[in-house]
């Protein structure tokens, strides 16, 4: 399995009404991407964390990974919720079960 996790600094302005329609908009329109197997979002509750806002997806393989980042439903989302609200991202993918080389980069 695969987790797909994306950490996003939010624009000056953003209030707890637009987080919260981010937060809804994340998973009605990821979840229908027919790969994704699971799928969380939220905001932070430190307020001093600069990373403000997050998602994971979970998904079977590399293979659906990349049919994941290339979906056009994913695009769709970004440009309708994430460009709008977010100045920067930091994504990352972890292999979650055991087996293969750790260290392969």
């Amino acid at each position: 399995m695969i987790e797909h996790v994306a950490l996003f600094k939010l624009k000056p302005g953003v209030d707890a009404d637009k987080i919260e329609w981010m937060t809804r908009q994340t998973r009605i329109q990821l979840l229908k991407i027919p790969c994704v197997l699971g799928l969380r979002c939220g905001h932070r509750i430190d307020s001093g964390a600069e990373w403000a806002f997050f998602l994971t997806v979970e998904l079977e393989s590399e293979e659906k990974l990349r049919i994941f980042l290339n979906a056009p439903q994913r695009a769709r989302f970004a440009d309708k919720v994430l460009v709008p609200n977010t100045t920067e991202k930091l994504e990352l993918n972890f292999q979650t079960e055991p087996g293969g080389d750790p260290l392969l980069a």
